[in-house]
């Protein structure tokens, strides 16, 4: 006899894991607006497109900053922690615990393609996915061993780019950070076409990404941030079980880390942007997000202690627990505004913005998540996940 086997009830969920959940994915956008709205090298190099000058430069700044790569390393490690959540959860209800992780993955990296294929190349759940399927293999490492690994992946990217930093130089780089004036134009012609021409760069995008930069690069860095998850989960940090001195010490770690990335934007700004110094510039970027996440972390967690009924804990707390749902649909809204097929803004909203579009997307998103878990259960997207999981239609309405 086994208990109830479907998802976690409301009930039983962490509110502050929810919360940092929901803070994660809203954060988010805030980088991958870039993509959305401009070519995709404007990613790693913001000064090959569009105007970089006066309130453009410090839009730029202010996501770069206090965002690239800092909400990703959360929603990370969070992915991480929940590996060990679903694992524990599963085998306390008696159910085959890792038999239904594969299965949870498989309907992942699956859904994760259809995103990538059909609406856009920057998908990260396909990445998440072949990760997960080798992580769980650690479940049953210590706290300590699972964060000892972690450092030791994260070491990874950094030391590849530094390696080709101080041996080519540049020339590693080159055709990446400073690509053909031609090759920009065609790329917002593209998406300012169909969806039928899309495909041209949104297919070998994808698949670049899955493949050579998957087995290259996100594998280590995606690997390495969701085994500091598990790590935390394990010591009770991401569950907000510890005391308020350890997170108010995050929240001072995390200074460390925006002053660590302000150095990498003077630093840049002093080599005028150049190849040469660009993959140095990166490495404040990777290593200062780390601390600032935690920051994050720490700040959130604290909030949601102190106000766990307040209405930002419990908007973020509903954005958290439809995070799939909002996760497509930033994508949907983002595509429609700036794709051929829908408004066609490709290339054509500047910094200052895109901004704006992203708070009216998080007011959307906001809106809708905390009015649908007034009636349901979950978002329509996670019912969906949940029944290929479990191989049956899953209640959705909440009870009366």
């Amino acid at each position: 006899m086994t208990r109830d086997a479907g998802p976690t009830p409301p009930s039983d969920r962490i509110v502050s894991l929810d919360a940092l959940r929901g803070f994660a994915l809203l954060g988010i956008l805030l980088i991958n607006i870039w993509v959305f709205a401009m070519p995709e090298t404007t990613l790693l190099n913001p000064t090959v497109y569009g105007d970089f000058t006066g309130a453009n430069f410090w839009a730029w700044a202010f996501s770069h900053v206090f965002a690239q790569n800092k909400f990703i390393t959360i929603f990370s490690a969070l992915f991480g922690a929940g590996i060990l959540l679903f694992i524990e959860s599963k085998e306390e209800k008696g159910q085959p615990a890792v038999r239904l992780h594969y299965r949870r993955t498989a309907a992942l990296i699956a859904i994760g393609l259809l995103h990538a294929y059909l609406l856009w190349y920057g998908d990260i759940l396909v990445a998440y996915g072949l990760t997960a399927l080798f992580l769980v293999t650690l479940r049953d490492l210590e706290a300590k061993q699972l964060a000892g690994l972690g450092g030791l992946f994260l070491l990874f990217v950094p030391a590849m780019e530094l390696l080709a930093a101080v041996t080519l130089g540049g020339e590693a780089i080159a055709g990446q950070w400073a690509p053909a004036e031609a090759a920009i134009r065609q790329e917002v012609a593209t998406y300012r076409g169909g969806w039928i021409g899309q495909l041209d760069h949104r297919v070998p995008s994808s698949f670049e990404r899955q493949t050579t930069g998957f087995i290259g690069a996100s594998f280590w860095q995606i690997g390495g941030t969701m085994l500091l998850g598990m790590a935390l989960y394990r010591w009770g940090v991401l569950t907000g079980e510890r005391s308020s001195a350890v997170y108010r010490r995050l929240v001072a770690l995390g200074v460390v880390g925006l002053a660590i990335t302000v150095a990498g934007v003077v630093y840049i700004e002093a080599n005028d942007w150049s190849a040469d110094a660009a993959l140095f510039w990166r490495q404040f970027v990777y290593v200062g997000s780390f601390p600032l996440a935690g920051g994050y972390v720490g700040a959130v967690t604290l909030y949601a202690r102190w106000r766990p009924d307040g209405i930002a804990t419990r908007a973020l707390a509903a954005v958290g627990r439809t995070a799939f749902t909002n996760y497509l649909l930033q994508t949907v809204i983002a595509t429609t505004i700036f794709y051929g097929h829908g408004f066609g803004l490709f290339g054509s909203v500047n910094r200052v913005e895109q901004l704006g579009v992203v708070a009216a997307i998080w007011t959307v998103q906001v809106v809708l998540s905390v009015l649908w878990l007034r009636y349901f259960r979950f978002g329509p997207v996670e019912w969906v996940w949940r029944t290929l999981t479990y191989g049956e239609k899953q209640p959705m309405r909440n009870p009366e």
